[in-house]
């Protein structure tokens, strides 16, 4: 169904991807039950739904979803589809490179089943959008925000494809690639890390058994994530301007490379896919809501990745926001109301600042090159490692199943 000039809707969605997709999958109860009228508006074509065979590709980008984030999408009803392509973390390995000490986490140690899951985005992005085809959502797409203004009771949405919009409440969940922030005057706190991630699958000689191993080495932390079969999803951080070398190599050079770096642990790496380098930085949104307007995902903080939080942090985001909003109709309050944004915000900031200082803090303490810190670190580790307690307290929050 396609909008109408002017056409009000109680919430517009800008961005489909990963973040705005769950949003409008956890709105499913408000729109089929209460009668919510939701538009999603997505720049990049939809996947083919009428596909009825999945074919997983070597090269695909994948998530770590924490066991907090997968109990989220069971209540939505989505993770029986989910699992299908589901990697279970059974054991994490966390290590320095060249010191001594290390802690390992067990899933039977926390009571769950996996530690995490490591899913490729295609597949959740597939899951999420055949729910929203079940929906009576109106859907823009592929089509871009081209203008928008506050209004009273909102805001006013003028779309590439013609359509005008008159949203109660407009989330900018596209990642914070459009410029709407800006547009909108939302300033934003960025703090370079000075590095590079490569991101890449490989395959290995031997079965992973279900291990992520996550190590900090002098140029940055990398991770081991396991995928189907014997593959695994690479996290590898360079200083920036070193990582321009290893792209350019052949797979071969590459693979050799990374098994100096990472040592047999897993047997031998095989097979390497293609290759991504993202720069790295610690961005914040100075803003999370204005009247008649949320802020999620990466719109509103870009966490570094190999600390696993960014997707998971955002998901409970989601599931914050659309608590908010339930509430907020059971007091005869629209979505947009600021009552119900700033109860948005009181459950967010506690579990954002958290996570963000723990994120943050992890790499920058791991990038400290002193040989006192250095022996620190090591001890460290290996009191977690003997801290059962304090271990199995911070894995639960690390998993989501704690804030």
């Amino acid at each position: 169904m396609t909008a109408k000039d002017g056409h009000p809707v109680d919430i517009a969605i800008i961005g489909g991807g990963l973040v705005g997709a769950s949003l409008g999958s956890a709105l499913a109860a408000l729109i089929e039950h209460q009668g919510l009228s939701v538009a999603v508006i997505e720049a990049a074509p939809l996947l083919d739904q009428a596909a009825t065979t999945w074919q997983p590709s070597f090269d695909a980008r994948a998530s770590a979803i924490a066991e907090g984030s997968a109990r989220h999408f069971a209540a939505m009803g989505l993770w029986e589809a989910m699992d299908e392509e589901a990697t279970p973390i059974r054991q994490i390995h966390i290590s320095e490179q060249g010191r001594f000490g290390a802690t390992r986490l067990r899933h039977d140690e926390l009571g769950v089943e996996a530690l995490g899951h490591v899913i490729p985005n295609a597949w959740m992005g597939r899951v999420l959008h055949r729910r929203l085809a079940e929906l009576p959502l109106e859907w823009h797409c592929p089509a871009r925000v081209e203008s928008i203004e506050p209004m009273g009771g909102g805001h006013r949405l003028g779309l590439s494809d013609g359509s005008r919009l008159e949203a109660g409440l407009t989330v900018l969940a596209e990642g914070g690639r459009s410029g709407l922030k800006e547009r909108l005057g939302i300033e934003s706190r960025e703090s370079p890390y000075g590095q590079v991630a490569v991101i890449a699958s490989v395959a290995t000689s031997q079965p992973h058994d279900g291990l992520a191993w996550e190590r900090f080495t002098s140029q940055g932390p990398m991770a081991l994530l396991p995928l189907k079969g014997q593959a695994m999803e690479l996290i590898w951080t360079h200083v920036a301007g070193q990582e321009t070398r290893r792209m350019a190599l052949s797979d071969g050079d590459f693979l050799a490379e990374l098994q100096a770096a990472f040592g047999d642990r897993v047997g031998r790496f095989r097979r390497v896919g293609t290759r991504y380098a993202y720069p790295l930085s610690l961005i914040t949104a100075r803003e999370f809501v204005r009247p008649g307007l949320a802020v999620l995902g990466n719109s509103a903080h870009s966490l570094h990745p190999v600390a696993g939080q960014g997707f998971n942090l955002a998901l409970r985001g989601v599931m914050d926001l659309v608590a908010a909003i339930e509430a907020g109709q059971a007091r005869g309050e629209s979505p947009g109301d600021m009552t119900v944004l700033e109860d948005f915000e009181a459950r967010r900031r506690p579990d954002r600042r958290n996570v963000i200082r723990f994120s943050d803090g992890l790499i920058r303490l791991f990038g400290i090159d002193n040989v006192l810190l250095s022996r620190a670190r090591a001890a460290g580790l290996v009191g977690l490692n003997l801290a059962g307690p304090l271990r199995r307290s911070l894995a639960r929050r690390a998993m989501g199943l704690e804030r």
